[in-house]
């Protein structure tokens, strides 16, 4: 199953951000040790280009798969994160058209 993953941040978390973007980062890679495959992801920016949050696509076996993904994320943990929002995406969905997945997919 594939989901489109968004994660908006509290304001004022820049600092932290920054503090653990490498775990995020290694965290993602990893799929969050398993539980779902980031196939694409960044950040999500406001108007004037301050950082608001990051998104993903995800396949994962189930919508509590990639909720536990989500919720395990060193930006989760560490209270960037405000809001997670998790939306299924069909079965027409063309993961195929992403070239260079940002988790190995198995």
């Amino acid at each position: 199953m594939f989901f489109l993953m968004r994660c908006l941040h509290r304001d004022g978390q820049d600092q932290a951000r920054d503090t653990h973007r490498p775990a995020h980062r290694a965290w993602v890679q990893s799929g969050g040790e398993g539980l779902a495959a980031v196939l694409i992801g960044s950040a999500l920016l406001d108007e004037q280009g301050g950082s608001i949050g990051n998104f993903g696509i995800l396949e994962a076996e189930s919508l509590e798969k990639a909720r536990a993904f989500a919720e395990g994320d060193p930006f989760t943990l560490a209270g960037i994160v405000e809001r997670i929002e998790l939306t299924p995406l069909p079965d027409t969905f063309q993961a195929h058209r992403i070239g260079e997945p940002m988790t190995a997919r198995e």
